[in-house]
């Protein structure tokens, strides 16, 4: 069911230049393959969000194999912003653009937020955190933010090399260095490193590694047919 599944994507997204990231592309790359359409409604049930999840993951996927084969180097936030421009070099910016209008969308709102999430999650595990409380939360919510405003800078960047895109990603971390700092600093005060534990000392990072956009918790993802 798995392959045929990414039969179907495969020969659904050279549709989407065309036909869009939706009900149509997906149409036309079963025709390709010879699916069926309702079986085609069965493995993409929301049509163009499932995707342009799929293409995302994708995404995400050759990010890990990278970030596993050819860890960046150097200062931590050098190697944050060569994690982040590889991922965005893994996309088409044509279908980025089709997927970002479709995920957009209201009710799309809550998958295309996990997808962010799963991306900084990607990142930060790539980079080897091993975080356990509330920092893995905060770390992933701040990346995910500035990977997100990135991202769509990148979708209209139209300078060589994407060098705007480089500089717009730089301005946005270095505005989480100076926020980092300030942090650092208010923790140093009497009484708040007390204060901190006593408030999100019972905070721990998800065992079930269920992320923002996850409709069904992982022990009833099979039988409900995965993504949330």
């Amino acid at each position: 069911m798995t392959d045929e599944r990414e039969r179907l994507i495969e020969a659904a997204l050279p549709h989407v230049v065309f036909e869009g990231m939706g009900e149509r592309a997906i149409a036309e790359g079963a025709r390709d393959i010879g699916m069926a359409p309702a079986l085609a409604r069965v493995y993409l049930p929301r049509g163009g969000a499932d995707l342009a999840a799929a293409y995302h993951r994708r995404g995400d996927a050759g990010l890990r194999a990278w970030l596993a084969e050819h860890p960046p180097e150097g200062r931590f936030r050098d190697r944050i912003c060569a994690a982040v421009l590889h991922r965005l070099s893994l996309s088409n910016r044509e279908l980025a653009r089709s997927a970002a209008s479709v995920l957009a969308l209201p009710q799309n709102a809550p998958l295309g937020a996990r997808l962010i999430w799963e991306t900084a999650d990607a990142i930060w595990e790539g980079l080897g955190d091993r975080s356990g409380d509330v920092n893995w939360y905060s770390k992933r919510a701040t990346l995910s933010a500035v990977y997100g405003a990135t991202a769509l800078y990148w979708l209209g960047d139209e300078s060589p090399e994407i060098e705007e895109t480089r500089h717009f990603l730089d301005r946005r971390i270095e505005g989480v260095m100076r926020f980092e700092t300030f942090k650092g600093r208010a923790s140093a005060l009497p009484g708040v490193p007390t204060l901190t534990r006593l408030a999100t000392g019972w905070i721990r990072r998800p065992e079930s590694r269920n992320l923002p956009g996850k409709l069904f918790t992982t022990r009833h993802a099979g039988a409900k047919g995965g993504d949330g």
